[in-house]
């Protein structure tokens, strides 16, 4: 179902034909009224739609900025404002040293004081600053760094409108210390925390501590485990976020002329690496609508009027470790080539609040290599800091801000095949995979970006003893740092030393469809398998994740109409079905047999891991009940989730970091690169891991009071407004539940909340006109401020299998029933000082509408426009 198109009465032909006129007007009038808004300062409109999503119009990309800036901050000044404190390295002047959070894009928890520390030697070390100070290409277009500058100026706009933060309508942070102006710099160390976010930022804590030993004596940490790095490197770069995302080419979509595609990235609910959702749009330059990472001006994934384009978590390695051999009787200096080289030392003070509110300072001196920071652990295990070795980090992302060029071209283009230039010219994406369609029909998949240079013949070569482990298992390369023979090498092709070049990086065009679910480039379409590629950009025939598995099965079968649902060929609503089919591929293979298993227990008593065996009662009923989906009403879904997770691992979410996690035994048919779509299958009933399972998730559910046939959406959904809104969809890996909902499961005492999974969602595809024909949702709503409309409206309309219509073009825009829209400009001191916030909510969608048209160019001028609705007319 659809939300967001105007109710068709007498009439609107002719008023849609007049908005079209103004919105005409509007946009003739930039280019004539350029200066003078120019010698005015910064200027935008802000017009909101359905779900609050803004749209920014401006006249250039001070202006965009500027208007993105106070919108953002209207909706979601709160969790950013906390972002902020970590890049200014301030978590443990605010919140006391020892206190813990979560980087939720990556999944990684650090305390306040490493976080400090991490980032105080970037700023003392101008890091930031000197990457501002490349030329493009390989620094930033001149475009962007107008677009930061109105970004702040936005926001700043804004919190002085509210009085401060004392004004802030979120009770979150409303009157804290830590929410403050911003400064460009502020806002450029934030993109900085995205670029590293797969490489250097999985590694704070160890950045932070690493420490030599003293006096030529062993540090406590001992010697070095492989297996237990191995397996530490293995989690940390599973990113916590993940994604799907299909892009169906003219063969393969149901009128053969033009793409379609599906962006469904799976992102955290909470924090800032949330998703945003606005258009930006200067008439004549830039019209793109989507959605962006918090603190980012730019869309990362969206829509233009001829192209979309999405992103999922790349497997590509971003980063290897160095083992250095250190000069004997001096632990920080390091042999290369047999010549000593000292360390770099980097003295860093932090302030640290202490229980009686009084701040002290501490002092700790960190130290790096030719190769990078030197590294004392990852995910808690050691990497030891020993008298004769130590660990360092090359980050292939510590010099890359290209990557914003990337995405401003991108904004910009119009084809999948100009995406895969600029994605050639730059290759700064930092960690993520590119699917693109678009209006001709074409389907693109990328995995160009920056990526070490280390070919599988130079990892072998190289490798420690420790990078043979953590090669075999994690695809992270622990290279010698003793000879210069083992630097990354460079392309010809390559933009910086040190990467691979697009010629060693994987592409695909096709003409029916390309796909990827967080698994390697191997098989974005089955039918032309890529291979040849460097292990650390991914595996090739190698099992795939079932999530993966039930993507291809579904987007073949559409192509191809074996799926029975209509004819062949994919049309919008085609994906729309596909995207929140909520089909369970793990329940597809085995349920049958695991009840067949429950049923011929011994006495109904199923054995569990520890403990005594315990009665199945009516688990076998649930399981033979449930409809193999995770629909609201789908009952014995989450019983079966909750075997399948002790089925297909050992370990559970308490399991000590260093400790190797261990696949379960599940199925009886093992995978056939031959046929790695179907394989593997076939429930093993005589596996331990499988027996253990049932009886584990049947004491689960009866130590925490759920009942085995609760539904879905009896239990899994969030809390808005002191109202439980229901949420379809599970356990996206390893289950094989395309649409990706994670909720935690708390030992004795049930479901936790939503707190990852399908985020922003966008269904795009042409029909010949000038404006892309799309649907979007926003999973959590665009506001994290629980007093504001739009924290909740879209999340509902989610829940419901609902979805609002794109409003790209003008006069869509302008048709919409709810539309805000009001113009700012960056005006004088005196009128600062008088300057309130503007409104960003609207009255009842059935009763007044408001269609406030700003002419937006033109100094001070707004016109707004009532019209009243006519109910019966």
């Amino acid at each position: 179902m659809l939300t967001g198109r105007a109710p068709l009465r007498s009439g609107l032909a002719g008023a849609t034909a007049l908005l079209s006129v103004l919105g005409a007007i509007l946009v003739s009038l930039s280019a004539a009224l350029a200066a003078r808004a120019d010698s005015a300062g910064l200027q935008a409109t802000i017009r909101r739609t359905e779900g609050g999503i803004p749209h920014i119009l401006a006249h250039n990309f001070a202006g965009l900025g500027y208007g993105f800036g106070y919108a953002f901050a209207q909706d979601d000044i709160c969790p950013m404002a906390d972002d902020y404190v970590t890049v200014d390295a301030q978590r443990s002047r605010y919140f006391g040293p020892s206190a813990t959070f979560e980087q939720r894009g990556n999944g990684v928890v650090s305390s306040n004081e490493s976080s400090d520390l991490f980032w105080q030697q970037i700023i003392d070390g101008g890091v930031v600053e000197h990457l501002l100070t490349i030329p493009p290409p390989l620094g930033l277009r001149p475009e962007f760094h107008e677009l930061v500058r109105g970004y702040v100026a936005g926001w700043n706009r804004y919190l002085a409108g509210v009085g401060g933060s004392a004004g802030v309508p979120d009770p979150s942070c409303r009157g804290a210390a830590w929410v403050h102006p911003i400064t460009e710099i502020e806002a450029d160390r934030r993109f900085y925390q995205l670029i590293l976010l797969a490489s250097a930022g999985v590694f704070v804590d160890g950045i932070a501590t690493a420490q030599p030993p003293g006096d030529g004596t062993a540090g406590s940490s001992g010697a070095a485990k492989p297996a237990s790095i191995a397996a530490a490197l293995a989690r940390a770069t599973q990113l916590a976020a993940g994604s799907n995302a299909v892009a169906i080419g003219r063969d393969g979509s149901r009128d053969h002329t033009h793409g379609v595609l599906l962006g469904n990235p799976h992102f955290p609910w909470l924090g800032t690496e949330r998703f945003y959702e606005a258009q930006l749009t200067i008439p004549g330059v830039i019209d793109v609508s989507g959605a962006m990472l918090y603190g980012v001006p730019l869309v990362l994934i969206g829509r233009t009027s001829t192209m979309a384009w999405s992103h999922t978590v790349s497997t590509a390695r971003r980063f290897t470790l160095y083992q250095l051999a250190l000069v004997p009787g001096t632990p920080t200096s390091y042999l290369v080539d047999g010549v000593p080289t000292p360390m770099t030392r980097r003295t860093v003070t932090i302030q640290e609040r202490q229980p009686d509110g009084s701040q002290k300072p501490l002092t700790r001196t960190l130290f790096s290599t030719r190769y990078g920071p030197v590294v004392g652990s990852v995910e808690s295990v050691p990497l030891p800091w020993t008298p004769t070795t130590a660990f360092a980090l090359r980050d292939g992302n510590a010099d890359n801000v290209r990557v914003f060029n990337h995405f401003l071209e991108t904004d910009m283009a119009t084809s999948a095949r100009q995406v895969l230039d600029i994605l050639d010219r730059y290759q700064g994406i930092p960690w993520v995979n590119t699917i693109v369609a678009d209006s001709a029909g074409d389907a693109l998949y990328a995995d160009i970006g920056s990526i070490p240079n280390v070919p599988d013949s130079m990892a072998h070569q190289c490798n420690t003893a420790v990078g043979d482990a953590t090669f075999q298992l994690a695809r992270v390369a622990t290279l010698d740092g003793s000879r210069t023979s083992c630097d990354w090498l460079t392309d010809a092709d390559a933009v910086e030393p040190g990467l691979f070049g697009p010629s060693h990086m994987p592409h695909l065009f096709r003409a029916d469809y390309v796909t990827n679910s967080n698994d390697s480039y191997w098989l974005s379409n089955p039918h032309q398998p890529l291979e040849g590629y460097a292990a650390v950009i991914g595996d090739e025939r190698a099992e795939r994740s079932l999530r993966t598995r039930v993507g291809l099965i579904m987007t073949q079968a559409r192509v191809d109409g074996s799926d029975g649902l209509g004819a062949a060929g994919f049309t919008r609503q085609d994906m729309q079905n596909q995207v929140l089919s909520d089909r369970v591929l793990s329940g597809e293979l085995t349920r049958d047999a695991l009840v067949q298993l429950c049923r011929s227990l011994p006495g109904g008593m199923a054995a569990t891991t520890s403990g005594p065996p315990v009665p199945v009662g009516g688990a076998c009923d649930a399981l033979a009940g449930w409809d193999l989906h995770d629909n609201l009403g789908s009952s014995g879904a989450l019983l079966f989730h909750r075997f399948w997770l002790h089925a297909t691992s050992r370990t559970t979410e308490s399991t000590p970091a260093g400790v190797p996690d261990s696949p379960g035994v599940v199925f009886s048919n093992p995978f056939n690169p031959n046929d790695p779509v179907n394989t593997p299958n076939t429930l093993d009933p005589a596996s331990p891991d499988v027996q253990t399972a049932l009886g584990d998730a049947v004491k689960d559910f009866r130590d925490a009071a759920v009942p085995f046939d609760a539904t879905v959406g009896s239990r899994q959904g969030v809390v808005r407004g002191g109202q439980f809104i229901p949420i379809h969809g599970g356990t996206g890996d390893p289950d094989g539940e395309f649409n990706a909902i994670y909720q935690p499961f708390i030992q004795g005492k049930g479901y936790g909340q939503v707190d990852d999974g399908s985020s922003f969602i966008q269904v795009v595809t042409w029909n010949g006109s000038a404006c892309p024909d799309a649907v979007t949702i926003l999973s959590y709503s665009l506001s994290t401020n629980p007093l504001s409309p739009y924290s909740s409206d879209q999340t509902r309309l989610f829940g419901q299998k609902q979805w609002l219509r794109d409003r790209f073009c003008e006069a869509d825009i302008l048709a919409s029933p709810v539309l805000n829209a009001a113009t700012i400009t960056e005006p004088s001191p005196a009128a600062v000082a008088a300057a309130t916030a503007l409104p960003n909510t609207v009255g009842p969608a059935g009763r007044d509408v408001v269609v406030a048209v700003a002419a937006s160019l033109v100094l001070g001028a707004t016109a707004t426009r009532r019209r009243r609705r006519r109910s019966g007319s």
